[in-house]
Protein backbone atom coordinates (compact mmCIF):
# COMPACT_ATOMS: atom_id res chain seq x y z
CA UNK A 1 0.00 0.00 0.00
CA UNK A 2 1.34 3.52 -1.11
CA UNK A 3 2.45 5.56 2.13
CA UNK A 4 -0.15 8.93 1.82
CA UNK A 5 1.69 11.97 1.55
CA UNK A 6 2.08 14.14 4.73
CA UNK A 7 1.57 17.29 3.05
CA UNK A 8 -1.91 18.56 2.48
CA UNK A 9 -1.69 21.31 0.67
CA UNK A 10 0.76 24.82 0.44
CA UNK A 11 -0.15 28.52 0.00
CA UNK A 12 1.88 31.73 0.01
CA UNK A 13 1.46 32.68 3.67
CA UNK A 14 0.30 36.09 3.71
CA UNK A 15 -1.23 38.57 7.06
CA UNK A 16 -3.05 37.66 8.93
CA UNK A 17 -1.94 33.47 8.54
CA UNK A 18 -4.35 31.32 7.72
CA UNK A 19 -5.54 29.15 10.15
CA UNK A 20 -8.10 25.95 10.81
CA UNK A 21 -10.64 25.14 13.18
CA UNK A 22 -10.49 25.45 16.13
CA UNK A 23 -7.90 28.56 15.45
CA UNK A 24 -9.72 31.72 14.24
CA UNK A 25 -6.94 33.99 13.27
CA UNK A 26 -3.66 34.37 13.78
CA UNK A 27 -1.67 37.76 13.74
CA UNK A 28 2.17 37.60 13.20
CA UNK A 29 4.25 41.04 13.80
CA UNK A 30 7.72 42.04 13.85
CA UNK A 31 8.80 45.47 13.93
CA UNK A 32 12.33 47.48 14.23
CA UNK A 33 10.90 50.15 16.54
CA UNK A 34 12.85 52.89 16.91
CA UNK A 35 14.09 54.45 20.26
CA UNK A 36 11.62 55.40 22.73
CA UNK A 37 11.61 59.01 24.98
CA UNK A 38 10.73 59.26 28.78
CA UNK A 39 7.12 58.25 28.00
CA UNK A 40 8.09 55.00 26.21
CA UNK A 41 6.31 56.54 22.62
CA UNK A 42 8.76 56.90 19.69
CA UNK A 43 11.35 59.33 19.22
CA UNK A 44 11.48 60.08 15.95
CA UNK A 45 8.64 61.68 13.85
CA UNK A 46 5.20 60.31 13.12
CA UNK A 47 4.91 62.37 9.86
CA UNK A 48 3.80 60.62 6.80
CA UNK A 49 1.90 57.55 9.17
CA UNK A 50 -2.18 57.30 9.43
CA UNK A 51 -2.63 57.85 13.24
CA UNK A 52 -4.47 55.36 14.72
CA UNK A 53 -4.40 53.18 11.25
CA UNK A 54 -0.94 52.81 10.79
CA UNK A 55 0.06 49.20 8.85
CA UNK A 56 1.86 49.89 5.97
CA UNK A 57 5.56 49.60 7.54
CA UNK A 58 7.26 52.68 7.06
CA UNK A 59 10.87 52.29 7.88
CA UNK A 60 10.30 48.46 8.94
CA UNK A 61 7.85 49.26 11.78
CA UNK A 62 3.84 50.22 12.53
CA UNK A 63 1.93 52.25 15.13
CA UNK A 64 -0.91 50.18 14.65
CA UNK A 65 -4.04 51.62 16.15
CA UNK A 66 -1.80 53.50 19.05
CA UNK A 67 -1.90 57.06 18.71
CA UNK A 68 1.17 58.28 20.89
CA UNK A 69 2.54 54.33 21.72
CA UNK A 70 2.60 51.71 18.88
CA UNK A 71 -0.03 48.85 19.96
CA UNK A 72 -4.07 48.70 20.51
CA UNK A 73 -5.25 50.33 22.45
CA UNK A 74 -9.09 49.57 24.40
CA UNK A 75 -11.32 47.30 22.37
CA UNK A 76 -13.85 44.34 22.92
CA UNK A 77 -13.21 40.43 22.64
CA UNK A 78 -15.94 38.07 23.14
CA UNK A 79 -16.26 34.46 22.99
CA UNK A 80 -12.96 33.23 22.34
CA UNK A 81 -9.47 33.59 23.32
CA UNK A 82 -6.01 34.96 22.83
CA UNK A 83 -3.13 33.20 23.08
CA UNK A 84 -0.05 36.07 22.37
CA UNK A 85 3.35 34.89 22.44
CA UNK A 86 5.86 37.66 22.48
CA UNK A 87 9.67 36.38 21.35
CA UNK A 88 10.90 40.23 21.54
CA UNK A 89 10.03 43.51 22.98
CA UNK A 90 6.97 44.18 25.68
CA UNK A 91 3.78 44.41 25.89
CA UNK A 92 1.27 46.53 28.35
CA UNK A 93 -2.10 44.51 29.03
CA UNK A 94 -4.56 46.43 30.93
CA UNK A 95 -8.46 45.06 31.06
CA UNK A 96 -11.67 45.93 32.12
CA UNK A 97 -11.73 43.99 35.17
CA UNK A 98 -8.69 45.67 36.84
CA UNK A 99 -5.82 42.80 35.31
CA UNK A 100 -2.99 44.39 33.96
CA UNK A 101 0.63 43.30 33.30
CA UNK A 102 3.88 43.75 31.31
CA UNK A 103 5.19 40.57 29.56
CA UNK A 104 7.64 39.87 26.83
CA UNK A 105 10.75 38.01 25.46
CA UNK A 106 9.48 34.81 25.26
CA UNK A 107 6.54 35.35 27.51
CA UNK A 108 2.89 34.20 26.94
CA UNK A 109 -0.50 35.96 27.55
CA UNK A 110 -3.55 33.50 27.80
CA UNK A 111 -6.60 35.54 27.86
CA UNK A 112 -10.30 34.07 28.18
CA UNK A 113 -12.37 36.74 26.82
CA UNK A 114 -15.55 34.33 27.38
CA UNK A 115 -18.59 36.97 27.85
CA UNK A 116 -16.55 39.64 27.65
CA UNK A 117 -13.42 41.84 28.26
CA UNK A 118 -12.51 45.69 27.39
CA UNK A 119 -8.76 45.57 26.80
CA UNK A 120 -5.66 46.66 25.57
CA UNK A 121 -2.26 45.94 24.22
CA UNK A 122 -0.03 48.85 24.13
CA UNK A 123 4.22 47.99 23.09
CA UNK A 124 5.76 50.39 25.11
CA UNK A 125 9.71 51.15 23.76
CA UNK A 126 11.79 50.75 26.60
CA UNK A 127 15.31 51.27 25.00
CA UNK A 128 16.84 54.10 23.92
CA UNK A 129 18.20 53.73 20.74
CA UNK A 130 16.22 49.99 18.78
CA UNK A 131 13.37 48.36 20.03
CA UNK A 132 13.10 45.26 17.93
CA UNK A 133 9.17 43.27 18.95
CA UNK A 134 8.18 40.12 17.47
CA UNK A 135 4.68 38.60 18.33
CA UNK A 136 2.48 36.22 17.47
CA UNK A 137 -1.32 36.22 18.61
CA UNK A 138 -3.71 33.41 18.49
CA UNK A 139 -7.54 33.61 18.07
CA UNK A 140 -8.52 30.18 19.70
CA UNK A 141 -12.43 29.51 19.30
CA UNK A 142 -14.27 28.37 22.67
CA UNK A 143 -17.12 26.15 22.30
CA UNK A 144 -20.56 26.88 22.87
CA UNK A 145 -20.44 25.49 26.45
CA UNK A 146 -17.79 27.94 27.54
CA UNK A 147 -18.91 31.01 25.25
CA UNK A 148 -19.99 32.84 28.25
CA UNK A 149 -17.94 31.62 30.81
CA UNK A 150 -16.39 34.71 32.84
CA UNK A 151 -13.01 36.16 31.87
CA UNK A 152 -9.46 35.19 32.59
CA UNK A 153 -6.40 35.78 31.92
CA UNK A 154 -2.92 34.13 33.08
CA UNK A 155 1.05 34.21 32.35
CA UNK A 156 2.97 31.56 31.03
CA UNK A 157 6.36 33.16 32.30
CA UNK A 158 9.17 32.37 29.43
CA UNK A 159 11.32 31.15 32.23
CA UNK A 160 8.82 28.61 32.98
CA UNK A 161 7.94 27.33 29.26
CA UNK A 162 9.07 24.21 28.12
CA UNK A 163 12.01 24.38 25.80
CA UNK A 164 12.86 21.01 24.16
CA UNK A 165 16.20 20.59 21.97
CA UNK A 166 16.73 17.32 19.71
CA UNK A 167 19.82 16.53 17.85
CA UNK A 168 19.63 14.39 14.72
CA UNK A 169 21.56 11.69 14.34
CA UNK A 170 24.36 14.43 12.76
CA UNK A 171 24.09 16.28 15.85
CA UNK A 172 22.32 19.23 14.25
CA UNK A 173 19.77 21.14 16.52
CA UNK A 174 16.30 21.67 16.54
CA UNK A 175 14.53 23.45 19.50
CA UNK A 176 10.82 23.94 20.30
CA UNK A 177 9.43 25.95 22.65
CA UNK A 178 6.21 24.25 23.60
CA UNK A 179 3.47 26.60 24.75
CA UNK A 180 0.48 23.87 24.58
CA UNK A 181 0.78 20.55 24.28
CA UNK A 182 3.17 17.13 24.89
CA UNK A 183 6.12 16.48 22.95
CA UNK A 184 8.94 13.44 23.74
CA UNK A 185 7.61 13.44 27.20
CA UNK A 186 7.40 16.47 28.01
CA UNK A 187 4.21 18.76 28.81
CA UNK A 188 3.35 22.19 28.21
CA UNK A 189 1.97 24.33 30.97
CA UNK A 190 -1.35 24.31 31.83
CA UNK A 191 -3.73 26.66 29.59
CA UNK A 192 -6.33 28.33 30.75
CA UNK A 193 -9.77 26.08 32.87
CA UNK A 194 -12.30 27.03 30.12
CA UNK A 195 -10.22 26.73 27.00
CA UNK A 196 -10.16 23.90 23.85
CA UNK A 197 -7.14 23.09 25.01
CA UNK A 198 -7.08 21.95 28.53
CA UNK A 199 -8.37 18.49 27.25
CA UNK A 200 -6.32 16.61 26.35
CA UNK A 201 -8.64 14.77 23.86
CA UNK A 202 -8.49 17.94 21.44
CA UNK A 203 -4.79 17.43 20.79
CA UNK A 204 -4.07 21.15 20.86
CA UNK A 205 -0.30 21.83 20.22
CA UNK A 206 1.32 25.41 19.95
CA UNK A 207 4.80 25.68 18.87
CA UNK A 208 7.47 27.69 18.33
CA UNK A 209 10.57 25.84 15.91
CA UNK A 210 13.94 26.68 15.39
CA UNK A 211 16.23 24.39 13.18
CA UNK A 212 19.66 24.86 12.73
CA UNK A 213 21.41 24.61 9.19
CA UNK A 214 20.85 20.90 8.27
CA UNK A 215 18.78 20.25 11.15
CA UNK A 216 16.14 17.06 10.70
CA UNK A 217 12.92 16.87 12.92
CA UNK A 218 10.03 15.04 12.95
CA UNK A 219 6.55 15.71 14.16
CA UNK A 220 5.10 12.14 14.72
CA UNK A 221 1.62 11.31 13.45
CA UNK A 222 -1.11 10.67 15.44
CA UNK A 223 -4.40 8.39 14.48
CA UNK A 224 -6.82 11.13 15.16
CA UNK A 225 -8.80 13.49 13.14
CA UNK A 226 -6.78 16.52 13.59
CA UNK A 227 -6.02 19.96 11.92
CA UNK A 228 -2.35 20.53 11.34
CA UNK A 229 -0.71 23.47 10.01
CA UNK A 230 2.94 24.47 9.80
CA UNK A 231 4.09 27.85 9.37
CA UNK A 232 7.64 28.33 7.42
CA UNK A 233 8.18 32.32 8.00
CA UNK A 234 12.21 32.47 8.41
CA UNK A 235 14.75 30.80 6.44
CA UNK A 236 16.00 29.70 3.05
CA UNK A 237 14.37 26.59 2.76
CA UNK A 238 12.92 23.08 3.85
CA UNK A 239 12.53 19.94 2.68
CA UNK A 240 9.24 17.59 3.70
CA UNK A 241 9.26 14.26 1.74
CA UNK A 242 10.53 14.87 -1.55
CA UNK A 243 9.03 18.27 -1.63
CA UNK A 244 11.19 21.57 -1.11
CA UNK A 245 9.60 24.57 0.61
CA UNK A 246 10.81 28.03 0.33
CA UNK A 247 10.11 30.35 2.92
CA UNK A 248 7.40 32.90 4.10
CA UNK A 249 4.50 29.60 3.34
CA UNK A 250 1.42 27.55 4.71
CA UNK A 251 1.90 24.04 4.86
CA UNK A 252 -1.41 21.98 5.84
CA UNK A 253 0.00 18.46 6.84
CA UNK A 254 -1.90 15.23 7.39
CA UNK A 255 -2.11 14.46 10.59
CA UNK A 256 -1.57 10.96 10.41
CA UNK A 257 1.84 11.17 8.54
CA UNK A 258 4.97 11.45 10.28
CA UNK A 259 6.19 14.37 8.60
CA UNK A 260 10.31 14.57 8.41
CA UNK A 261 11.62 18.56 8.00
CA UNK A 262 14.88 18.73 6.78
CA UNK A 263 16.35 22.17 7.25
CA UNK A 264 18.74 24.12 4.21
CA UNK A 265 21.75 25.65 4.91
CA UNK A 266 20.21 28.28 6.97
CA UNK A 267 18.30 28.81 10.29
CA UNK A 268 14.90 28.32 9.83
CA UNK A 269 11.83 29.14 12.29
CA UNK A 270 9.00 27.73 12.14
CA UNK A 271 5.52 27.96 13.80
CA UNK A 272 2.95 24.87 14.67
CA UNK A 273 -0.46 24.68 15.39
CA UNK A 274 -2.36 21.16 15.91
CA UNK A 275 -6.20 20.78 17.33
CA UNK A 276 -9.26 19.08 16.83
CA UNK A 277 -11.78 20.74 14.94
CA UNK A 278 -14.75 22.35 17.61
CA UNK A 279 -16.83 21.59 14.52
CA UNK A 280 -19.96 24.36 15.84
CA UNK A 281 -21.24 27.35 13.46
CA UNK A 282 -19.24 29.90 13.83
CA UNK A 283 -20.29 33.59 13.06
CA UNK A 284 -17.62 36.37 14.04
CA UNK A 285 -18.39 40.38 13.75
CA UNK A 286 -14.57 41.84 14.16
CA UNK A 287 -13.97 40.68 17.79
CA UNK A 288 -17.22 38.96 19.04
CA UNK A 289 -17.39 35.49 18.30
CA UNK A 290 -20.90 33.27 18.62
CA UNK A 291 -22.70 30.45 17.19
CA UNK A 292 -25.35 32.26 15.79
CA UNK A 293 -25.96 36.11 14.61
CA UNK A 294 -28.64 36.72 17.05
CA UNK A 295 -26.05 36.17 19.86
CA UNK A 296 -23.65 38.20 17.99
CA UNK A 297 -26.30 41.23 18.17
CA UNK A 298 -26.80 40.13 21.81
CA UNK A 299 -22.83 40.49 22.63
CA UNK A 300 -22.20 43.61 21.15
CA UNK A 301 -25.50 45.28 22.63
CA UNK A 302 -24.19 44.02 25.53
CA UNK A 303 -20.81 45.59 25.14
CA UNK A 304 -22.67 48.74 24.44
CA UNK A 305 -24.38 48.79 27.75
CA UNK A 306 -21.83 47.80 30.07
CA UNK A 307 -18.42 48.30 28.32
CA UNK A 308 -17.61 44.39 29.59
CA UNK A 309 -17.26 46.37 32.98
CA UNK A 310 -16.18 49.51 32.03
CA UNK A 311 -12.92 51.13 31.27
CA UNK A 312 -11.27 51.81 34.61
CA UNK A 313 -7.88 53.92 33.01
CA UNK A 314 -8.23 58.11 31.61
CA UNK A 315 -6.70 57.05 28.37
CA UNK A 316 -7.64 54.28 25.75
CA UNK A 317 -3.79 53.31 25.49
CA UNK A 318 -2.37 52.99 29.32
CA UNK A 319 1.17 51.95 29.75
CA UNK A 320 2.94 51.12 33.01
CA UNK A 321 5.68 53.29 33.52
CA UNK A 322 9.39 52.99 32.58
CA UNK A 323 10.64 51.91 35.53
CA UNK A 324 8.29 48.78 35.84
CA UNK A 325 9.73 45.37 35.23
CA UNK A 326 7.64 42.14 33.70
CA UNK A 327 4.45 42.10 36.22
CA UNK A 328 0.76 40.52 35.97
CA UNK A 329 -2.02 41.46 38.25
CA UNK A 330 -5.16 39.06 37.43
CA UNK A 331 -8.72 39.51 38.05
CA UNK A 332 -8.50 38.60 41.49
CA UNK A 333 -5.85 40.82 42.43
CA UNK A 334 -3.46 38.82 42.89
CA UNK A 335 -0.09 40.05 41.26
CA UNK A 336 3.05 38.55 39.89
CA UNK A 337 6.32 40.31 39.70
CA UNK A 338 9.69 39.27 37.76
CA UNK A 339 12.71 40.78 37.38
Amino acid sequence: MMKNSPIKNIKTLSLPWETQDPFIFCSYHNDNFPGGNENMEPNVSLEGRVRGQDFASKDGWNMYHGAKTPGFPAHPHCGFETVSIVTKGMVDHSDSLGGKGRFGNGDVQWLTSGKGVLHAEMFPLLKKDKNPFEIFQLWLNLPKKSKKVDPYYNMLWNEDIPKVAFKDDRGNLAEVNLIAGHLKGQSALSPNPDSWASDQENHVQIWTMKLQPNAKFTISGINEEVTRTLYFYEGKSINIGETEISRKRLIHLNSKEDVVIKNSTEVSCLFFLQGKPINEPLVQHGPFVANSQEEIQEAVKVYRETQFGGWPYKTSEPTHGSEVGRFARVVNGEEVSKL
